[in-house]
């Protein structure tokens, strides 16, 4: 299947068959495409989280506007952002960059500096929501990456936060959800399935100049 026809075939599922369970191979795949995911300066200010608990998937139902696919999903990946991105952050960026890369100290100095400062000026809030755009940007690739492997997904703004937050201990490990995304495999009476993908004509959505 081209990437094309693999666009067209994936749609916002809303009921999952909860005994077909995802692939510790098919998984993987998704946590590097995650992991692969381009963000802004690098810096990686997201973490994914793979909730593959039956209970707790039952117990976010209530949290998640009571959309069943949460419980039904093979599995729950939950994108966070970090609750502080800071200097620590940008020096171990550039840390890694330099053992990787063997990139020198004259090179690089420059541009961490830059980011350094830049970060300690900016508000918490404006922190937060460009973090917030990077798991935007990770979602998007594993939407991609879900419909060229054959895994059915469902995209969710509809969730408590802070009810995931607590529920999934993410305060304590410096985390905070903003998106979350149920992956498994489509019921068969699912009848979203069979609709025609709604979109603009090619050209009433692209401009080229």
């Amino acid at each position: 299947m081209n990437v094309i026809d693999a666009l067209k075939w994936r749609y916002a599922t809303k009921t999952f068959d909860a005994n077909k369970i995802i692939s510790e191979e098919k998984l993987n795949i998704l946590l590097e495409a995650f992991n692969l995911t381009a963000t802004s300066y690098g810096l990686q200010p997201i973490k994914l989280v793979v909730l593959k608990n039956k209970a707790l998937q039952k117990q976010l139902v209530a949290h998640t506007m009571n959309q069943e696919q949460v419980a039904q999903a093979s599995h729950i990946l939950v994108f966070c952002i970090e609750r502080i991105v800071d200097t620590t952050n940008i020096e171990n960026y550039f840390q890694r960059i330099k053992e990787i890369r063997n990139t020198p100290d004259s090179i690089l100095n420059p541009f961490r500096d830059f980011l350094i400062e830049d970060f300690k000026n900016r508000p918490q809030e404006n922190i937060a929501l460009w973090a917030t755009k990077q798991a935007y940007l990770a979602m998007g690739n594993l939407l991609t990456v879900c419909a060229l492997e054959h895994i059915d997904a469902c995209p969710m703004e509809g969730f408590s936060p802070k009810d995931y937050d607590t529920i999934l201990n993410l305060k304590e490990k410096e985390l905070q959800s903003v998106l979350i995304m149920p992956i498994g495999y489509r019921a068969e009476g699912d009848f979203m399935a069979k609709l025609g993908k709604v979109r603009k004509d090619l050209e009433d959505s692209v401009i080229v100049l």
